[in-house]
């Protein structure tokens, strides 16, 4: 059994791609359940265990598999053929780590050294939702609990022994900078936030900070949407009230669970123009994304997306270089441990074939040595006898290994004989 992840984010796939292969928070567990049914066939890869991580930065399967290889090679033609996106589209795109060095991944993720803004903290409350995602779907084992387990320890010992998080600025903050680049000073613009989640949340307390005229918070739901209303000081309506109040705007920040653009370019150009193209700053937060992409060539609306806002955020990561150095040290030394502890699951089969061996073995000699002594022979005899056959048979696979390897290059038949010695003498104390 071995550990892979299989994903992409954004490194190494645009925002279009990463959209079309987003899960949302009511497929995980049916397509968790998918790949256990369907990949768990060892011609499949064998896969028993399966988690998946999916945000606006990334898409990523965790999973535990006889033949990580083979699970890789199925995974990619699930996730082709789940989301119609073209197989040799979609390898292109994608990356894979195996054993090790998928824990070496999973710990830099959760300590914010792969983030999009360097150092975030939020990324390790997604991987707790989607550690805890996988737990209710019964599709947490042995293998991926540890690695949970030991990359929220690691990402907790990064964050509180470097200076990984200094001076982080978060997509919130970069989304704050641009506006007032717009608008010069924000406290004269009306805002409307739309969606009630976590990223709006920290959105409207980066914004209203700087004092804008007028807030409001549009929701499918106006109970969660007042609920931050009130919060944060604001006005609350319905989502089905927006295209109407639209023009009212000066920056719209957008962040939904919807698998559909909610921010039509229709309803934008009926805005810009009720408004008399002044302009407006629309900040997409979402993947998939909430405003159509069209809106950006409109010339009085400047969008934003994730992709754009972690354009602004990288001038920040160079002065933090040597947190970085720091952290991937500590997380070596964790990678380390972890290897240990998979050579030691994996050579549980090993030891317990052994043990049996030995013991049937054992189970053998103590049987004929029941025979000779009930047919009366000499007690000293059989026990001398049965000692020195336990012994032969012992030895006779240590001794087949040595004639069998002597072939091979001094350094490595060193190794082997180093390696019986050692087994030898450890017994003999």
């Amino acid at each position: 059994m071995n550990l892979l992840i299989l994903g992409l984010n954004h490194n190494t796939a645009p925002l279009s791609l990463r959209e079309k292969v987003s899960y949302g928070p009511d497929e995980l567990k049916d397509s968790i359940n998918m790949i256990r049914a369907m990949l768990s066939p060892q011609d499949k890869g064998g896969i028993s265990e399966a988690a998946i991580l999916s945000t606006c930065n990334r898409t990523e399967i965790y999973c535990a598999a006889q033949d990580p290889e083979k699970a890789a090679r199925s995974l990619r033609e699930f996730i082709a053929e789940q989301k119609q996106v073209q197989l040799a589209e979609l390898e292109e795109h994608l990356y894979l780590y195996i054993g090790e060095e998928a824990a070496r991944h999973a710990f830099r993720v959760a300590s914010g050294l792969d983030s999009m803004v360097l150092g975030e903290t939020q990324i390790v409350g997604q991987i707790k939702k989607a550690e805890k995602t996988a737990q209710e779907a019964r599709s947490l084992g042995l293998h991926l609990h540890h690695l949970f387990q030991k990359t929220f320890s690691v990402a907790k010992e990064v964050r509180s022994t470097t200076e990984i998080g200094t001076r982080s600025i978060s997509l919130a903050a970069a989304a704050v900078r641009v506006a007032n680049r717009i608008f010069g000073n924000i406290s004269d613009s009306t805002i409307l936030f739309v969606g009630a989640g976590e990223m709006i949340e920290l959105c409207a307390a980066h914004f209203c900070a700087q004092n804008p005229k007028k807030v409001t918070v549009a929701n499918r739901t106006v109970e969660r949407a007042q609920a931050l209303a009130d919060q944060i000081g604001a006005d609350a309506i319905k989502l089905s009230d927006m295209p109407e109040v639209m023009a009212d705007y000066d920056i719209v920040v957008s962040c939904t669970a919807s698998s559909l653009p909610i921010i039509g370019l229709g309803m934008a150009q009926r805005a810009i123009k009720k408004r008399r193209h002044h302009p407006m700053f629309m900040v997409d937060l979402a993947v998939p994304r909430d405003i159509e992409a069209e809106i950006s060539n409109l010339d009085d609306i400047y969008v934003y997306t994730v992709d754009d806002l972690g354009k602004v955020v990288q001038a920040g990561i160079k002065g933090r270089q040597e947190a970085v150095k720091a952290a991937e040290v500590l997380i070596q030394e964790r990678v380390n441990e972890f290897h240990v502890w998979m050579s030691a699951r994996n050579s549980v089969p090993q030891i317990i074939s052994l043990k049996e061996k030995a013991e049937a073995l054992r189970e053998r000699e103590i049987k004929k040595a029941r025979r000779a002594l009930a047919k009366g022979e000499d007690p000293e005899k059989v026990l001398e006898h049965m000692s020195k056959s336990l012994m032969n048979k012992f030895i006779h696979d240590p001794l087949t290994t040595l004639r069998n390897n002597q072939s091979l290059p001094d350094e490595d038949y060193q190794k082997v004989l180093d390696l019986l010695q050692n087994f030898f003498l450890y017994h003999g104390h």
